[in-house]
């Protein structure tokens, strides 16, 4: 009786702050609104019982990338509290895209039962998928590309940094 009541609430919390994130304009208060998209996200898969997924949703994507992008607005921009005004034409635009994706997404889920079935076969994959197997592969057949990753964010964030910092004198 517990889980609709999470599901209700991530939904909320998923829906409210995407919504948020399109009529807000402040470039912060817009990151903040992403954090909150993407905890919501996670939430959902800890309600799927996908552990990995939901700790790599807030690890990589919250942790990770929401600072990198709040970095690089505070380091690029002049005034973090930059209001971004779209046009009549942008608006429209975007609206037209949510409402055809909307339609495509509703297509597909109407016409393929499959997507709305649950699996029930957990049994198969779970020793693959597990976070114990997955961190073992990570550490130690893929340590290279990970280290690599790791240090290409470090320069990006490095440039950001230092192009800044150009631009500023």
């Amino acid at each position: 009786m517990v889980a609709p009541f999470f599901f209700y609430a991530f939904a909320a919390l998923t829906l409210g702050s995407a919504w948020a994130i399109v009529v807000s304009r402040n470039i912060v208060r817009m990151a903040v609104y992403l954090l909150l998209t993407l905890v919501g996200v996670a939430g959902f898969y800890f309600l799927l019982e996908a552990e990995l997924l939901a700790a790599l949703q807030l690890i990589v994507y919250a942790g990770g990338t929401l600072i990198l992008i709040v970095f690089g607005v505070m380091l690029t921009s002049r005034s973090p509290g930059t209001h971004i005004v779209g046009t009549r034409g942008e608006r429209v635009l975007g609206v037209s895209i949510g409402i055809i994706m909307a339609l495509l997404l509703l297509l597909a889920l109407t016409g393929s039962p499959a997507l709305l079935r649950a699996t029930t076969d957990t049994e198969a994959g779970a020793a693959q998928g597990t976070v114990a197997a997955v961190g073992q592969a990570l550490l130690s057949g893929y340590v290279v590309p990970f280290e690599v990753a790791g240090v290409l964010l470090l320069v990006v964030m490095i440039g950001a940094a230092y192009m800044a910092r150009r631009r500023s004198k």
